[in-house]
C-alpha cells in the first residue's frame, strides 16, 4: 500500500484524491499503515492548495478573427444586427468607447460608429471550447468547466516536484499555440482569488498570488472585482462609502451581515480573500427533458397548449439556470391506446423561451395528426452546450432579455412556483402529474 501511495505522489495530487487514500489505508487493519494515514492527513492539512482559473479573451471575437484576420484591430461586436438587436460579445477596442455585453446594439453602433458587426455562430464558437477543454484536460488531474470560455484547474502538490507556476505557463503557451486564441491566468490558493487576478491580467497575461498575500493583492481593487457583488449590492456599498476592497477588510463580518444579509458573509469573506470551495470535476450534461402524464387522456387543445408552453418554460429557465443552451428539441406524444410518436428539430443555439415555444409549438401541430385521447406528451432539449445570456442575445431584443432576466432572478431567490406566466398556471381540474428527468 505505501509503495502504491509514493507512486502516486509523483503525479499531482489533489485533496480529494488525498482523502480517498487516507480512507482506503484506515480501511485496512494494521497499526504501520495508520500511522502512515495519520502522518499522511497531516500533510494534506499543511499542504496549500494552488487552483489555476483560465479564461480565454474576448472569446467570440478571438473565434471570429481566427476566421476572418481583417477583424484583428478594430472594434468587432458580436450579436444581432437589427435595430432591436443586442450586444453578445465585444472586443477590446470597442470597450474603449463604453461599449458592453447586453447593450441594445442600437446604443452600441451610435458610441462607436465604424464598429464591424458580426451575427455570431455557436456551433464554432462551441467546437473551439470542446477543443480548450480537451488540450487542459489531458494536462490536468481535475478540471471545472465553469462556462464556455472558464475553467478552473485544481494542481494542488505539483509544486514539489515541477512548480505550479511553470506548469500553467507552459500550458497557456500550449493552447494560444494549438487554437490561436489568447487565454489568460491566474493562481492562486483557491477559486476566488484566482479569477480576480485573471482579470487583473487581461487581456492574454498570467498572474500569481502566493499564498499569505492575499489581502494584500485584494485591498487596492474596486469592490466590482469581487464575485457575487452585482449592481445592487455595489450601489448599497457605495452609499456607504466604501469603493475599495481593502475598505470591506477592515469591517467586522457582522456588521456586512447586518446591511446585505448571508450574502454580505459570503462578499466578506471573499474581500478578505477566503474560499474554500473544491473545484468539481466537469461532467457534460447531454440533455435534460420533461415529461406531463394527464390525470385524464384529453383532446382538449387548450389544456395542451398551456401544457406545452408550462413545460418550456420550466425546461428554458432550467437551461439558463444551468448556463446552457440547447440545440435541438424533441417532442413525444403518446396517445390513450399507448401508440408513442416522436418528432425533432434542430435549431440555432438558444435557451429563449418565445424560440423554444414556437419550435415545440410548430412540432406538436405537426405530430398530432391522429386526433386521438393524448395520455402523455414530452419535450426534450438536447444537443447542449454552455451559455447563457452574453451567448443568446442574437436575435433577441434588450426588453425581451430584461424581462427575461428580471423573472429568472426572482425564481432563482424564491424558488421556479413563485413566478410563472399567466398561461402557464393550471386550470382548475385540468392539471398533470409531472415528471422532470435530466440526462
Amino acid at each position: 500500500m505505501w509503495l502504491i501511495l509514493s507512486v502516486i505522489k509523483i503525479k499531482s495530487i489533489s485533496r480529494i484524491e488525498y482523502l480517498l487514500i487516507i480512507l482506503v489505508i484506515l480501511n485496512t487493519t494494521t497499526t504501520e499503515n495508520k500511522s502512515r494515514a495519520e502522518r499522511l492527513d497531516s500533510e494534506l492539512k499543511n499542504m496549500e492548495r494552488s487552483i489555476v482559473h483560465c479564461d480565454l479573451d474576448t472569446f467570440f471575437v478571438s473565434v471570429e478573427r481566427l476566421q476572418n484576420s481583417k477583424l484583428i484591430g478594430v472594434p468587432v461586436l458580436i450579436g444581432g444586427s437589427s435595430d432591436r438587436g443586442v450586444v453578445a460579445s465585444c472586443s477590446y477596442e470597442a470597450r474603449k468607447f463604453g461599449v458592453h455585453a447586453a447593450m441594445p446594439m442600437r446604443l452600441a453602433l451610435r458610441m462607436c460608429p465604424e464598429a464591424i458587426v458580426v451575427r455570431g455562430d455557436h456551433d464554432m464558437y462551441s467546437q473551439y471550447s470542446s477543443i480548450v477543454t480537451q488540450i487542459i484536460e489531458e494536462e490536468t488531474p481535475i478540471v471545472e468547466k465553469a462556462s464556455i470560455d472558464e475553467h478552473y484547474l485544481d494542481v494542488s502538490g505539483m509544486d514539489r516536484f515541477f512548480g505550479c507556476w511553470k506548469w500553467t505557463q507552459e500550458l497557456r503557451q500550449r493552447i494560444i499555440k494549438q487554437t490561436g486564441l489568447p487565454i489568460s491566468f491566474g493562481l492562486s490558493v483557491n477559486k476566488t482569488v484566482s479569477k480576480i487576478a485573471t482579470g487583473t491580467a487581461k487581456p492574454c497575461g498570467e498572474k500569481q498570488v502566493q499564498g499569505g498575500s492575499e489581502k494584500g493583492f485584494l485591498a487596492p481593487l474596486s469592490i466590482r472585482k469581487i464575485p457575487m457583488v452585482g449592481e445592487k449590492s455595489f450601489t448599497l456599498l457605495r452609499n456607504m462609502g466604501i469603493s475599495k476592497i481593502g475598505t470591506l477588510q477592515q469591517m467586522e463580518v457582522f456588521t456586512m451581515q447586518k446591511v446585505l444579509g448571508e450574502n454580505g458573509i459570503n462578499i466578506w469573506r471573499k474581500a478578505n480573500g477566503l474560499d474554500d470551495s473544491l473545484v468539481i470535476p466537469f461532467r457534460e450534461q447531454k440533455s435534460m427533458s420533461k415529461e406531463n402524464t394527464f390525470q385524464q387522456d384529453t383532446i382538449d387543445m387548450d389544456v395542451l397548449r398551456r401544457t406545452l408552453i408550462s413545460m418550456v418554460d420550466t425546461l428554458a429557465f432550467d437551461l439558463r439556470k444551468d448556463q446552457k443552451l440547447t440545440s435541438c428539441v424533441t417532442l413525444k406524444i403518446r396517445y390513450s391506446n399507448f401508440d408513442t410518436h416522436t418528432q425533432q428539430l434542430q435549431v440555432g443555439y438558444t435557451n429563449s423561451d418565445r424560440k423554444l415555444t414556437e419550435v415545440v409549438l410548430s412540432l406538436f401541430k405537426k405530430l398530432y395528426s391522429r386526433r386521438m385521447l393524448i395520455r402523455l406528451i414530452g419535450i426534450k432539449f438536447s444537443g447542449l452546450i454552455y451559455g447563457s445570456y452574453q451567448t443568446d442575445l442574437f436575435d433577441d431584443s434588450a426588453e425581451e432579455v430584461n424581462l427575461m432576466q428580471a423573472m429568472d432572478k426572482i425564481r432563482k431567490r424564491y424558488g421556479a412556483e413563485f413566478l410563472m406566466k399567466g398561461i402557464c398556471a393550471p386550470l382548475p381540474g385540468k392539471g398533470g402529474e409531472h415528471a422532470l428527468k435530466s440526462t
